[in-house]
């Protein structure tokens, strides 16, 4: 049977003009307008919110500093104090500091100026602080932001721990540190103490000298063979201690970066006794290998801690320590001492660091 097009059933349709297309069309676009504008004076105010979550106890005291808004239309954003209106790249680092008050952050979020009797050294760390801030971001910059305004502080305590060159707040940290806080950087270095010895007795057997790459610390036959120093590669060193330089160069956590890294290896005369002092900074831990004589004693935050031959000992020297080395009749005590990253530093603070203390600063 031959079937026509013509006897088919069609749905009813109506047929619309140009002007009435475009007026559908208009009336879709500002449908959209107006849901872009509601969503938009819905976000979150910048300064007060973490995580894109609003907290309803800073939403209120907002409010209240912006007038009596409350059962009217007003938008509280526009009348924000001069002091919150924050720079989009400024983030408050935890909700419990928030809760509390007072962020690692809220001297900058409220402009307030760097402690006037703050020494030279922290104000020229705050000004490469910024500029870092101002290439990067402020995110995870909240404990060094407040180390650096409270380091005046903490040099007029009296303190067993007190590093004099920076310190980062709330580091959990002990005097002496457990093997499993570097587990992988000490395996290496006890992997290849065979290597690390035999180079350190070439390089002592040419003399204790200038000439031969060591430098004299005193007259209590102190000497240290540099193979970093403050963040630099010794290079003349490093090529007479070849295996030592690519065992270092294999360590994931080795401050090779900043002012605040170095490696060598250490004498100390026979019955020589270094008095008490502390580190430079409390972002660091200090790991010291090679063989020492009997009866030498390091103490640590008054803790005593005795070396073992091929066995690495992890210290933190911001501590207040002393090392001592009582028979006169042994031979030198000898180390090699390797700083690396505190195992509670992030990786943004590492990166952070690296900047501020950079040896080209």
């Amino acid at each position: 049977m031959h079937w026509s097009m013509n006897t088919l059933p069609l749905p009813p349709y109506v047929e619309l003009g140009v002007r009435s297309l475009s007026g559908l069309l208009w009336t879709v676009l500002l449908l959209f307008l107006w849901h872009c504008y509601r969503m938009g004076s819905d976000l979150p105010i910048p300064g007060h919110t973490h995580s894109g979550k609003l907290k309803s106890s800073s939403r209120r005291s907002m409010l209240s500093r912006s007038g009596s808004c409350i059962g009217t239309k007003c938008s509280a954003r526009s009348k924000l104090s001069r002091s919150d209106q924050i720079t989009p790249f400024i983030s408050m680092e935890t909700v419990e500091d928030e809760e509390q008050g007072q962020s690692y952050l809220t001297p900058v979020l409220s402009h307030a100026l760097f402690p006037a009797q703050a020494s030279a050294e922290a104000k020229k760390l705050y000004t490469a602080l910024q500029e870092y801030a101002k290439r990067y971001s402020w995110v995870g910059m909240g404990r060094i932001h407040k180390g650096l305004r409270e380091q005046v502080r903490l040099n007029d305590l009296s303190a067993i721990q007190k590093p004099h060159l920076f310190f980062l707040p709330d580091v959990p940290s002990v005097p002496f540190f457990p093997r499993d806080a570097h587990r992988h950087d000490i395996e290496v270095l006890e992997a290849n103490y065979p290597a690390i010895l035999a180079e350190f007795k070439a390089v002592y057997q040419r003399g204790i000298d200038s000439k031969s790459g060591w430098t004299s610390l005193g007259p209590k036959g102190q000497a240290v063979f540099s193979l970093y120093s403050a963040g630099v590669c010794v290079a003349g060193n490093c090529r007479s201690c070849p295996c030592t330089y690519r065992t270092l160069l294999s360590l994931r956590t080795f401050i090779s970066s900043n002012s605040l890294g170095s490696a060598g290896f250490w004498l100390l005369g026979p019955g020589a006794t270094l008095g008490s002092s502390y580190g430079p900074t409390n972002t660091r831990l200090r790991c010291h290998l090679l063989q020492t004589p009997p009866l030498c004693e390091l103490v640590v935050g008054g803790e005593p801690q005795c070396w073992s031959e091929g066995h690495c000992l992890l210290v933190d020297d911001s501590f207040l320590h002393t090392v001592s080395h009582k028979p006169p009749d042994s031979g030198p005590r000898v180390i090699l001492s390797v700083d690396l990253w505190h195992p509670n530093v992030a990786a943004a603070e590492r990166q952070a660091l690296d900047f501020m203390f950079s040896p080209d600063q």
